[in-house]
């Protein structure tokens, strides 16, 4: 599809913030292979990642076929600093323990798989086919991550005392989920993709169901961390890029 120069330019930001959610949520993920605490989830983790990667490429191949200055995916990817990329807070967060990872991956999983299956009735007929993949792979996201909150929520003394730390260091960074910055705001006036905040309520209602069966409590948060979505990260996200990062800045234009 054709758009005007500002709607463009917008489509443009979006397309790559949102890339930018599943290339560090899917490299944080990446980083648990061969690290797992049991074989099976050597394999999920992995293939959480796979599915958030794979999506990163669509979204940032599309990004640069749309802005047509000869950018690819893997320069969007790889050839920016860390104040360029518009990653949520929660997703650049390290890995910590296993109740950690699986809590933020359900907390992604649950605000976006909603926000894709919104996004299929908007107007951009290739962003509808990506956000078809999205919202299957997200369920199973859910799905895998949420019974293992509970799991863990509902089992020893110890992996419960675990999975209410990660609650009370996690939680206050989810407002963000729903706070779309400037060049969002602008597709979602324009139809071309659901507006976050429409699906907080949505997120809330899955997230209170797991947590009733897991004993947790739901933490009221009176000072959200926000930022992520203007270029303002933690140090965090300089350490991921510096992994992430190295092949391509070590070995300038490498093709495989």
């Amino acid at each position: 599809m054709t758009y005007a120069q500002p709607i463009k330019t917008a489509f443009v930001e979006t397309l790559i913030t949102l890339g930018d959610d599943h290339l560090i949520l899917g490299h944080r993920l990446s980083e648990w292979c061969g690290h797992a605490p049991m074989l099976e989830e050597d394999l999920s983790l992995p293939n959480m990642a796979l599915d958030l990667l794979g999506q990163a490429n669509n979204l940032y191949s599309y990004a640069a076929e749309l802005e047509g200055e000869g950018r690819s995916e893997d320069d969007i990817a790889f050839l920016r600093n860390a104040r360029q990329y518009r990653n949520l807070l929660l997703v650049e967060r390290p890995n910590g323990d296993f109740a950690h990872t699986v809590l933020r991956q359900l907390y992604f999983a649950a605000a976006m798989q909603p926000f894709w299956q919104a996004t299929l009735n908007c107007s951009d007929e290739r962003l509808n086919g990506f956000a078809g993949k999205a919202v299957k792979e997200l369920a199973t996201h859910i799905r895998h991550c949420g019974e293992w909150v509970i799991r863990l929520g509902d089992g020893t003394d110890e992996s419960a005392q675990r999975m209410r730390k990660a609650v009370e260091e996690l939680h206050i960074y989810t407002d963000e989920l729903f706070q779309p910055n400037a060049a969002m705001r602008i597709c979602v006036e324009a139809g071309l993709i659901a507006d976050p905040a429409a699906q907080r309520d949505i997120w809330n209602t899955t997230i209170a169901t797991i947590f009733k069966d897991a004993f947790l409590q739901v933490p009221e948060i009176a000072f959200p961390q926000q930022g992520g979505r203007e270029g303002l990260h933690t140090e965090a996200l300089g350490h991921l890029l510096s992994e992430l990062q190295y092949m391509q800045r070590t070995y300038p234009g490498m093709t495989w």
